[in-house]
């Protein structure tokens, strides 16, 4: 049987004519919707495309499977539509709540597909960088909100209306300058080979992080850049330029706009939990939907990185 999410990678594609087109229009980076089309062609057992230097055609199994896909899709959509309005879903709102790497590199995906689901429902997205987005669920003032916590970590207890649903864990990793000899190899690096490095730092105004960096300083990196704001766009913007080396989650890292070079620490229990939290007592069926659709999302995320 075939992915649907592979089937809509592929009408895509045939819409945009190029992956690159197609990826941005799915909120996809270029290599997890390159790895899904891989992944249908296997299905398939033939080529379905044809990558040239303008973007990439179908080939003839591909029209052939594209034609299938768009009924597929559509009965999909029909039965989502209706699906909705049995659950009372035909109109009322959702208000999320994201930080910024998520927000830019998982949640398109997610506010499409649920778009596409329930397309009466108003969606309103907002910025909360974490912990603050637990308090705004707390107080009513957002439906669910995407947060993180950090390994190791001191403890901060969720308000009692407040559930945690961790959705994706991923290590924290080494960045540095490219070429540098930090990031040369291929093994995993102990710790203790930071001694002496000048750390980009983003302590003490990033409460989340403020085990890690203990963690770090115990290893011996000396902060040389201390980032009042967490964001990690410009930490690693920062590494690039020479500045320094830094710790980061491995998907900031993968995504940076600038180049890294990039590590896996040893033994790897450096991490960062991306949870979604929301008022578990409360019946909400906007809420629930999309929490569905984000485990999705997130189980897709890890399986192609």
């Amino acid at each position: 049987m075939y992915d649907p999410t592979r089937l809509a990678a592929l009408v895509a594609v045939s819409e945009a004519g190029s992956i690159t087109r197609a990826a941005e229009r799915l909120g996809y980076t270029v290599p997890a919707l390159s790895q899904q089309l891989a992944k249908l062609e296997r299905e398939a057992g033939t080529a379905l495309l044809v990558r040239h230097h303008r973007g990439a055609r179908l080939t003839g199994a591909g029209e052939l499977l594209v034609g299938h896909a768009r009924r597929v899709l559509d009965e999909m959509e029909r039965a989502r539509h209706e699906l909705a309005r049995f659950a009372g879903l035909s109109g009322g709102r959702l208000r999320v709540g994201t930080f910024q790497t998520a927000g830019i590199h998982l949640l398109p995906p997610v506010l499409t597909a649920f778009r596409r689901a329930h397309p009466e429902v108003e969606l309103t997205v907002t910025d909360h960088e974490p912990p603050s987005g637990v308090a705004a669920v707390a107080a009513g003032e957002i439906d669910l909100a995407l947060t993180h916590t950090y390994e190791p970590a001191d403890p901060v207890p969720l308000p009692s209306a407040v559930s945690a649903e961790p959705v994706l864990v991923e290590e924290l990793v080494l960045v540095t300058q490219p070429g540098h000899t930090l990031t040369s190899g291929t093994s995993r690096l102990p710790p203790a080979e930071l001694a002496g490095q000048p750390l980009i730092s983003m302590a003490p105004d990033h409460p989340p992080r403020h085990a890690v960096e203990r963690a770090l300083a115990r290893a011996g990196a000396t902060p040389s850049v201390v980032v009042g704001t967490p964001g990690y766009v410009l930490v690693c913007a920062l590494v690039s330029a020479g500045l320094g080396v830094a710790v980061v989650p491995e998907m900031v890292a993968r995504t940076a706009s600038t180049p890294v070079g990039m590590r896996l620490l040893d033994p790897g229990d450096l991490r960062r939990t991306i949870s979604v939290v929301y008022r578990a007592e409360e019946s909400n069926a906007a809420a629930d939907s999309f929490r569905a659709l984000l485990r999705g999302a997130f189980e897709r995320s890890a399986s192609t990185n």
